[in-house]
């Protein structure tokens, strides 16, 4: 099996080590511009003695110290690039499932895009503003597209910065513990539902499953109890957000199941988040 990755960072790191420790991944196209910063030391895998070198590089020497049957191919380059797109549908048209890992909504809608065109399903992981929880989803080429995900969300891609807030923390929220700094183990958490939802991705169909086993879906896991925003700590929320049909990215496909209902705390916890 083929993955195709974008991002390894904190959370992306944590994300390729899983996948490349099956027997079943066997190539890894990995695209990662950044070099490895002394802020990043604290919560990644890789040493501080390895500060100021490519975090693609790094990336390789850890999973060929663990897997080196598996074939990694890096690449040190902006997902976004106008210019690369060329070079990054190759390698969309030649994976078997797509990951996500970044921080910038840029990059994520541009790996929609590549996914959607090559006909590959994907998944996305996102930590929340101070490791409160995090979004993990699973895409298909028919189903609903990240631009139907971020407006569910009410994100305002103007709005969002080409990088995440210092440290998954968000010093304006009006909610106190997202201005906290997300820990390791809270990135962790998130990065490690996100590699088995993408393994699960690599399995052959069950038998006598049913078409809903193919569709995509949304896990809302939280990790905290935040008054006002999560009653529950470590509580999953599963549902699976319709189309919409005002998307200009994919209002042309045939519409998908609709969604499942969500509770009254998901939806206050939606609406909370979707204004921080």
């Amino acid at each position: 099996m083929r993955i195709f990755q974008v991002g390894a960072g904190s959370g992306g790191i944590v994300v390729l080590d899983a996948l490349a420790r099956d027997p079943r991944v066997t190539h890894i196209d990995l695209i990662e511009p950044d070099v490895y910063s002394l802020h990043n030391v604290y919560r990644h895998l890789f040493p501080e003695s390895a500060v100021g070198r490519l975090k693609a590089d790094l990336a390789v020497g850890w999973i060929r110290e663990r897997r080196p049957d598996v074939t990694v191919d890096p690449f040190v380059a902006d997902i976004a690039d106008p210019l690369l797109q060329d070079r990054f549908e190759e390698m969309a048209d030649r994976c078997d499932a797509g990951v996500c890992a970044v921080d910038n909504e840029p990059a994520k809608f541009a790996f929609d895009s590549l996914m959607r065109n090559s006909g590959k399903p994907w998944t996305l992981g996102e930590v929340l503003s101070g490791g409160i929880g995090g979004w993990v989803h699973r895409f298909t080429p028919d189903g609903p597209c990240y631009g139907c995900v971020a407006s569910y969300l009410q994100r305002n891609v103007a709005e969002e910065p080409n990088r995440p807030p210092p440290d998954y923390s968000n010093p304006d929220a009006a909610i106190p513990e997202a201005r906290i700094p997300a820990s390791k183990a809270a990135i962790g958490a998130i990065a490690s539902l996100h590699a088995n939802l993408t393994l699960d991705l690599l399995a052959p169909p069950s038998p006598g499953g049913t078409e809903a086993e193919g569709l995509g879906f949304s896990i809302l896991f939280t990790l905290a109890r935040v008054p006002g925003v999560f009653d529950d700590a470590y509580r999953t929320f599963r549902f699976r957000i319709p189309k919409s049909e005002a998307c200009l990215i994919c209002s042309s496909l045939p519409p998908s199941a609709a969604g499942e209902d969500l509770d009254a705390a998901l939806d206050q916890a939606l609406a909370r988040l979707g204004h921080d």
